[in-house]
């Protein structure tokens, strides 16, 4: 039986780069992944995206940013595949299913962040609770710009090995 790495190795660059863009939402990202293929194995595949994502302009890294919703926000994101909004869905199930005074804490929370920093808040919200992401966004509305996006693309950076995971089925 051929994995799905297999498959994907198989696939034309423009299809695979396709294909594994909900792990990240950067384009360039996905060209970059497509283009090193093939891959052997699910732990060299993880070892090329970190490097991807380390060697992207930051440009690159706010079009990764802005494929996910807000945090504790019902609607997808502009421009996200539907792959991605399903993960994004998951991520974020213990915030939809939150508290109202918790979710509007985040939101006032998402509203300040935006204003302060021009982008919304990424977080990987897996396994967090609402009150966990709560406080991290607190914290974070500490950083200075610089100190933020680093915080912010090693997040990015933990869902995308994430989904991954999910993408390769393991």
């Amino acid at each position: 039986m051929i994995g799905k790495l297999e498959q994907w190795n198989a696939l034309s660059t423009e299809e695979a780069a396709r294909d594994i863009l909900p792990c990240c939402g950067s384009r360039a990202w996905a060209q970059a992944m497509a283009a090193r293929r093939p891959i052997a194995t699910p732990e060299l595949l993880v070892e090329a995206s970190r490097e991807v994502w380390n060697g992207l302009p930051e440009e690159e890294w706010m079009e990764a940013f802005a494929s996910h919703p807000r945090i504790g926000a019902s609607g997808p994101a502009a421009g996200a595949t539907a792959r991605a909004r399903e993960w994004s869905a998951q991520e974020q199930r213990q915030v939809a299913e939150g508290e109202a005074a918790l979710k509007a804490a985040l939101a006032e929370g998402n509203r300040e962040y935006e204003r302060r920093f021009g982008r919304i808040f990424i977080v990987c919200a897996t396994g967090k609770s609402p009150q966990e992401i709560l406080h991290i966004l607190q914290r974070r509305l500490q950083n200075n710009e610089a100190a933020e996006l680093l915080a912010s693309a090693a997040e990015q950076q933990e869902i995308t090995q994430i989904r991954l995971r999910k993408w390769l089925g393991t």
